[in-house]
């Protein structure tokens, strides 16, 4: 019976419709986190002068702590994005691939 309900679900165009959507949008946020943290550590690598520069005239916070900052909230942003997609269009198409393999 196991076996058989595991097939239905693989066999399910919903299902195939899922991982293709989950699998682009999961892949397409991983990319832009790496490039927004590769383009911190290359900047930091070849140029830190850029985000050495103090903010003001006489400051002595710079570019760079705002910058990091905004690297980490970047990735705390891209979770909240997919997590909000994920308990609605994702979980919606699990309930309706769960209901369909059970057959209701």
């Amino acid at each position: 019976m196991k076996q058989e309900l595991v097939d239905r679900i693989k066999n399910d165009p919903d299902f195939h419709h899922l991982v293709s959507v989950r699998s682009k949008f999961a892949w397409t946020l991983t990319i832009v986190m790496l490039v927004i943290y590769f383009g911190f550590v290359l900047t930091i690598a070849f140029d830190p002068s850029i985000l050495g520069t103090p903010l003001s005239a006489g400051a002595v916070t710079t570019v760079g702590i705002p910058v990091g900052v905004g690297v980490i909230l970047s990735a705390f942003i891209l979770t909240g994005v997919y997590v909000r997609r994920a308990n609605g269009e994702f979980d919606e198409l699990t309930r309706r691939i769960k209901n369909k393999a059970k057959g209701e």
